[in-house]
């Protein structure tokens, strides 16, 4: 009987003893915590974050605004009070609140309330949304050291927030950067972030968390490319291949927009140039910006023709033939797998804004 009970109280202590390691790692482990900030797209705000060691997740959503569960049409679309945010989920014993304020006061223009760069709109303003009192005074003395540091001419008028519902963004949208990087970079580097930011932030700009995408329109790794070109138009823009005629996607597109670089982005033919040749392929009066186009004799067939490629990208177009109509009397006939349409309705959110003249 003794026995029994000495095996009893042993068990009873052991697990006592492994109940109170348990509670001591606990209480010696810091708890994972959440910051959420606003900066105009949150495509681009998630990759900043994420370099970050001891950043757990980055989850892109909407915050701030009265509807429940909205979707990105109608948070894009103005109107729910919502902007579009990140949520960061970090370690604290790995990386502090102050180094996450650090990074996002580098990623935006914080005297700007009407939005950020290429996004404007209410959806698109800055703010930091803080979740204790703790996170509320950090962020206060880091708006107030940015204010006496002299860095901008404008009043910083971004607001410190106290957080409300977060709700995140649709599947697609997380890490979109990862997921689409041709569109990503297209966007990025036509929407003014980075020129913006390295002229405040200089060479501090390239070291603390900006994407290197924005870097005019620069041409992609190959090993890039096949993974996110299809083979057809892998084959077009980078072995000077040919679609087959009136089987391809533009021929007979007629809707208003651009038409950029399928590998850069760099802006080539607009919509109000595009006429029906008869040929099966999308055929052209005249480029867009004649500076992203490039001219080269091509004898490889019989007689000589005149290639067409994109100068950023180094991407085979297609050809241009003095049989077209007026005012210019060429015919630039163009893959359609070289090329990404945009319409006239999503040039602001594409970056691509300045085009917008074109269609008014």
């Amino acid at each position: 009987m003794m026995e029994k009970i000495v095996s009893h109280i042993f068990l009873v202590s052991l697990a006592l003893t492994f109940l109170l390691s348990v509670q001591t790692r606990a209480c010696a482990e810091p708890a994972v915590q959440k910051a959420t900030f606003a900066g105009g797209c949150f495509w681009c705000m998630e990759p900043p974050f994420e370099k970050l060691d001891g950043v757990i997740e980055v989850i892109s959503g909407y915050i701030g605004g009265t509807k429940e569960n909205p979707t990105y049409h109608q948070v894009s679309g103005g109107g729910t009070g919502h902007a579009e945010a990140i949520q960061v989920v970090y370690d604290p014993s790995k990386v502090t609140y102050q180094q996450l304020l650090e990074v996002f006061w580098e990623q935006i223009d914080p005297t700007d309330i009407e939005g950020q760069f290429v996004d404007r709109g209410d959806q698109y303003r800055p703010a930091i949304f803080y979740y204790d009192e703790d996170q509320k005074r950090l962020a206060e003395e880091s708006r107030k050291a940015l204010e006496k540091s002299g860095r901008y001419d404008r009043p910083i008028v971004t607001p410190i927030l106290k957080a409300t519902q977060f709700y995140p963004a649709e599947e697609y949208h997380q890490d979109y950067y990862k997921k689409e990087p041709l569109r990503y970079k297209m966007y990025r580097s036509n929407s003014g972030r980075d020129p913006y930011l390295k002229k405040v932030w200089g060479a501090a700009h390239e070291t603390k968390g900006s994407d290197p995408a924005g870097k005019g329109h620069e041409k992609p790794s190959k090993e890039e490319l096949q993974r996110t070109l299809t083979p057809l138009q892998y084959h077009v823009t980078q072995e000077n291949g040919t679609e087959a005629p009136f089987q391809n996607d533009y021929c007979n597109n007629k809707k208003d927009g651009i038409y950029v670089d399928i590998v850069t982005g760099e802006p080539l033919f607009s919509s109000r140039d595009k006429f029906d040749s008869g040929t099966g392929w999308p055929s052209f009066t005249k480029p867009m910006e004649s500076d992203h186009i490039v001219e080269n004799e091509d004898r490889s067939l019989s007689g000589v023709r005149t290639e067409v490629r994109s100068k950023d990208g180094d991407s085979h177009l297609g050809h241009v033939f003095p049989d077209g109509p007026t005012p210019t009397g060429l015919r630039y006939c163009i893959n359609s797998a070289s090329l990404r349409f945009i319409p006239k309705e999503d040039l602001d959110k594409e970056g691509y804004g300045r085009f917008k003249s074109l269609f008014e």
